[in-house]
Order: C-alpha cells, then structure tokens, then sequence
C-alpha cells in the first residue's frame, strides 16, 4: 500500500489542510502557518490526526510535534488516531513505526501540562523551584480566602467581594493581559471602588504562592508567557519543535495566542484548527480576535483552509445554522454543506409558558421514544441550568429517567482533597495550604494548633524533621506521632511511589471514618484513587495530572444511581459543545435567553449569544426543535398570583432565519372534567338578566 493511502478517504479540503507544506529533500517536512477553520461536524479532529500522521510518513520525528489540545482526553485521541492512520499506510498490524507515534509522540497534551513540563525542566532559569506544587481552583480560592481574612477584608464594614469573585477577577485580569481597574469596570463593575484592596490583596496572595512554592493555573500561563519573553529562552524551547498543532484555537485567551507567536514567531511549522463561530467563552478569557486575526498576524498571510463539508447533521439543520450565522458581522465565511443529504425541517414552537413547555417536550421526547429514537439520543439544551428546573418537575412526574450534565468535580469531594493534601505535603514542604488542611484533620487540632505547627517548620526551612519537636495538645499528641511517622516515611527519597497512596489511606481511614458520615460511599472514591495512581510514574505526575485534568464526578453527595435501560440527557450548551444527539431540544429560545439579558450591553457579547445558539443547533443530527414560551410567571410572587410578563421573540430569529423553520403553537390543555359533561342541553340568557337589572 502506498503511504498516500492514508490521504483518500478525506475530501478535497481536508486533504489540502493535511499536505500543507513541502517534504524538504534530506528529510523532513516544511510549512508556513496554517489556518484550518473547520465548521461544526466537518472532521477537524481526523483533520488534525492525519496531519499529524502526514508528517511523521513524510520524515518528521513525533518528538519534534507539540500538539496542543484543551483537554487531555483530546490528546490521547489524537494521539491513536495517528497511530492508526500511520500503521494502515504502512500496512502494520502492530510495533513499528505506527507503535513509535504513539511513544514518541510525547508532547501532547493541554496547554497547561505542556506548561508545567516546561517550568520543571526550565525552573533554574525562572528562580522557580522545581518541586512546585499546582494547586486547583478551589484550593486557589481557599487560600485567596486566607489572604483576604489576614488582611482584614472581610471585616470590612460594607460588602467585600468573596473569595471566589476575587479569584475570577484575578483570573480575567491576568488571562487577558488587561489591567485590574479595566477588568473591574468591563466585567466586575460593581467591586469597582475595592479596586486599591483588590490590588493589595492580589499582590499578598502571589507573595503567599512564592513562599510555598504553589502555582495556580493562571501561574502556569503566566509562567511559560513569561520564559517565552526571554528571547534566548524562546528559541531555545522554539528550536525544540518543528510543528506546533493546536486545536480548538478559537477558545485560546490572549496568554496562549502570545505563548504561540513566541514559539514561531514566522509560523514556520504553526497549524491551528478551529471555528470561530463556536466561540463561546468569553468568560474564561478566550478571545474569539485570536483566530479572526490569525491569518493577518503572519507575512505573508498565514494559509486559509475552510472545512465545510459536514458529516453530522441533515441540510435542512444546516440550512438553519447557516442562515443565523449569515447575519453575523465578522467572521470566517463558511456555507455548510450535508454529507448526508435531506431530513425534516427544523421547528419553531411557541408555547403559553414555561408548563406547557415542559408538557410539549415530555410528550414530544416520550413520542420519539416510541419511533424508536431512545432516550439517550435525544437531547434538551438550555441557556442557563436554572432553564429545566419547570420540566425536570414533569420529567419526574411522567416517570421519565433523566441525566443532567454538571454535579460535584471529584477533586471538589473533602475526602478526597484530605488525602491528596498529604501527597502534596510530602512533595513540597513548603506547601502549607496542604499541610493547614492536613494537621487539622487530627482531632484537638484547630487552626490556631495547626498555625503554630506551620509556624515551627517556617523556622526550620520546612524540614519535616521538625514535626517530631512539635509539642502537640494531649489529646493529638498519638495520633500527632503517627502523622510524624507517614510524613518522614514518604518524604523519604528511597521510598517508591508504587503503594504510597495506600499508605496514606491506611493512616486517613480512622480519621474518614470519624469526620464523615456515610464513609463507606466515600471509600470508594478512594479506591479508585489508588488504581488511578498506579498509571503514573511518580508522586510529581500524578498529583499535577489529576490537578489538570481531573474526573468529572464523585459518590461524594450523589444522588441514588439512574438504574434505567434508557435515558434523556439535560444540558447546559456550553457543556454540550462537541457533542451530538439524534434529536434536540432546545428551551426558552426568547429575548432575555438568546442572548441572555447579561450581554445585552455589549455588541461583542451579543455576538457570542448567537454563537452560542449556533453551537446549540449545529448539536442536532436529524431533528432540532427550538422551544419559545410566551409568558414567565414573576418569582417572589404568593403560590396563586398570576403576575407575568411576556417574552419577546430571540433578535436572532430574523425573518430571514425563520424561512428555515416550520412553525407551529401549542396551547395549554383544554379543559376536560369528566363531572361536567351532560349539560349540553342547559342554556341561560345572560344578556337579558343584565338588561334587567336596569
């Protein structure tokens, strides 16, 4: 088989995105920046996997790759799909150069754990100890939340931010590179007038990480931004990398695109892959000019591919995309167009309010449950999670199983953040967030105790040889040498990291048992824990992987398991990005949702709404159904009040958006008592009792 092989079953488009770029004589493979915009449902991640397989069969060493993706799931994918493609056009069945790929393709992963590779190896260069501990957004807001109380803010007399709109104010400022009274006044313009306590307490909260040696995810940014600006560092770390791949380009924030620029400051080797259309977060930072100014950033121009060919989605749904996103000012022009040919229409249902919606998506879900469609490939989108609390009430009534996308992050659950802060302790000692949260998991051991054991290892460097001098409260003096004991035993260089992880549970499980109730439920969490550790090489991988990718969901307060042979699935639009179901609905599609009330002040923001729906559509393989209730009963009203307003119809829905829907209105249920029937023959003459009256 020739290796072009792996080229045919791509259409003209992607093929030109894949071969971008000259085999160079010796060996090798060259190519001038890349733009791949890749409309919903067109390929782009088997796009980005053969070419990343084109260059490795064109000479190029996968070491030499940097693949950048958002999640490390995206990662691992890529990572087998080029395998794959690799051994089908050298005709391997296994080994060889197809099984190389998958090895040496090491440099795959987030942009946060290509980051904290980098700081480890360069660390001497940036003054930064190489045993950093990164800590999560919670932690982040705990200790932020400490800063704030050591600096007396939270006994302000007038309402001071919390800990965790502090922290998202931190977050934002640094990841757009804006500044703290610009961020105040565009995002938080109501914590405008804290602006001089915000600044002392940011500035206390960076000192506190670089005293304990922690870095935040923002720090992780901020950190390689920062190397990437020396310029001997730059083309140290450029020089490393041949092609730098991106995905999902359009969520990148100012900090990435930047961090980008540094590494091929010509684009010699850059490609990246999004769509701007389905640029949806903003509030993260991501910066949607990223990828409409790509091509202009570069001379010459940086190539332009458009994938528009779609493989999802029927051409009527595609038809209703495309129409919305027509009216869309700025933009990569893109015309999608089906792979798979005609379908039903898509439709537009007004209803009287948000109970007959609930009513008409129950009956409409239950209706293509019977025409076979199941329920877990049906799909009810909203804007705002609080959208499906009126039909989640119906969904239950009607015995309708249902799974709702959020719910507590694993590394949210207590217990699990007890003994990973013992990990971390023992990886850096200087860590005394982890240390505060573990002394303190002793009984007799309150804050005050803890403090005092921080402040004895302060003067003694952090060595854990101190904890044996600290003279512990009777009541924790046992359990305090116990501690002592586990600490020095893993801190203890010779020790392996194969078994630490039941170590600290065999210590932590007295301690489990005492604090939580119901600690059987949480065990198993810790379970999973310790299998989850053994695919890790070291404490170091471990603890930073699971900081940066973590399990979505945790027994930790979950409800009864859905034991069900089927069911629908809920969902925010921003968590259904990259998904697909047969049918979708998608609820409250008025002004005040599409776009939501909160970005109506800013016409970048009403942009993104409409991208937003965009994604919602685009979501739908075969039948879409946008849902538009008439009247929203008033909160904080008495049970029985019938006070309402009226929504208005989304902007977004254009005459011209509208001639790609049918439309239809459902009323509420007649009324139908069964105790009235029989009085057909009874008459009464109104009129003439009033007259009479008179």
């Amino acid at each position: 088989m020739s290796t072009a092989s792996h080229l045919e079953k791509l259409n003209t488009a992607q093929r030109k995105a894949v071969t971008h770029g000259e085999t160079l004589a010796e060996k090798g493979f060259k190519s001038g920046p890349l733009l791949i915009v890749a409309g919903a449902g067109t390929g782009k991640t088997d796009t980005l996997a053969h070419r990343v397989a084109h260059l490795v069969l064109n000479g190029v060493d996968p070491a030499r790759i940097l693949l950048l993706t958002f999640t490390r799931r995206a990662a691992l994918e890529m990572r087998r799909r080029a395998r794959d493609i690799v051994r089908k056009a050298l005709s391997e069945s296994l080994g060889g150069v197809g099984q190389s790929v998958a090895q040496r393709l090491s440099w795959a992963g987030t942009f946060h754990s290509m980051a904290n590779r980098l700081l480890r190896h360069y660390a001497r260069h940036l003054q930064l100890d190489p045993r950093f501990t990164v800590v999560d957004r919670g932690d982040s807001a705990d200790l932020m939340d400490a800063v704030r109380e050591e600096l007396g803010l939270a006994a302000k007399a007038e309402r001071f931010p919390r800990k965790d709109t502090c922290l998202a104010i931190y977050s934002y400022r640094v990841n757009t590179q804006r500044s703290l009274k610009d961020t105040l006044e565009q995002q938080f313009a109501w914590c405008a007038p804290w602006e001089p306590d915000l600044a002392k307490l940011y500035r206390a909260y960076v000192e506190r990480k670089q005293r304990a040696s922690i870095l935040d995810y923002d720090d992780l940014l901020l950190y390689w931004h920062a190397m990437m600006g020396e310029p001997k560092l730059a083309q140290h770390i450029g020089e490393h990398f041949d092609h730098v791949l991106v995905d999902e380009y359009q969520d990148t924030n100012r900090l990435q695109a930047e961090i980008l620029h540094s590494l091929k400051p010509d684009g010699a080797g850059l490609a990246v892959v999004g769509d701007d259309a389905q640029a949806i977060y903003s509030f993260r930072a991501a910066a949607v000019e990223n990828i409409l100014g790509f091509p202009e950033r570069f001379t010459p121009r940086a190539e332009v591919v458009t994938l528009a060919q779609n493989y999802r989605s029927t051409q009527p749904v595609l038809d209703a995309a495309n129409a919305l996103m027509a009216e869309a000012p700025r933009q990569h022009r893109k015309h999608l167009l089906s792979a798979r040919g005609a379908g039903a229409r898509p439709r537009l249902v007004t209803v009287d309010d948000l109970q007959v919606q609930a009513d008409f998506v129950c009956g409409e879900v239950l209706r293509r449950r019977e025409a076979n469609v199941p329920l877990r490939r049906q799909a009810v989108l909203f804007r705002s999670a609080s959208h499906s609390d009126t039909l989640e009430v119906e969904l239950a009534k009607r015995k309708i199983p249902f799974v709702k996308y959020g719910g507590l992050k694993f590394l949210e659950a207590s217990h699990v953040k007890d003994l990973l802060s013992v990990l971390r302790w023992a990886d850096n000692p200087r860590n005394t967030l982890a240390a505060f949260r573990v002394i303190q998991l002793l009984q007799g051991m309150g804050p005050a105790n803890a403090r005092k054991a921080i402040g004895e290892l302060e003067a003694r460097q952090h060595s854990l040889e101190a904890l044996k001098d600290f003279a512990a409260p009777p009541p924790s003096a046992v359990e305090w040498r116990k501690l002592t004991a586990l600490m020095l035993e893993l801190a203890d260089p010779q020790r392996p990291w194969a078994g630490q992880v039941h170590l600290v549970r065999e210590w932590y499980r007295p301690h489990l048992e005492r604090i939580y109730e119901h600690f059987h439920t949480r065990l198993g969490d810790l379970d999973q824990l310790e299998l989850l550790s053994s695919q890790y090489p070291s404490r170091e991988r471990f603890l930073t992987e699971l900081t940066l990718d973590p399990p979505d969901a945790t027994s930790d307060l979950a409800g009864a398991p859905v034991v069900d042979e089927d069911y629908l699935v809920l969902s925010t639009i921003h968590s259904a990005k990259g998904m697909e179901w047969d049918t979708v609905y998608l609820l409250n599609v008025v002004d005040g949702s599409f776009p939501s009330e909160f970005a109506t002040g800013k016409p970048e923001l009403i942009e993104e709404e409409r991208r937003l729906l965009y994604v919602a559509m685009t979501r739908a393989q075969n039948d879409l159904l946008l849902v538009a209730p008439l009247k929203f009963h008033l909160t904080s009203q008495p049970r029985q009040s019938d006070a309402h307003v009226y929504g208005g119809r989304s902007r977004f829905l254009t005459d011209k958006v509208l001639k790609a829907f049918d439309s239809s209105t459902v009323r509420g249920r007649e009324l139908d008592d069964p105790a009235l029937e029989g009085a057909e023959g009874a008459t009464v003459d109104v009129a003439e009792r009033l007259k009479s009256m008179w």
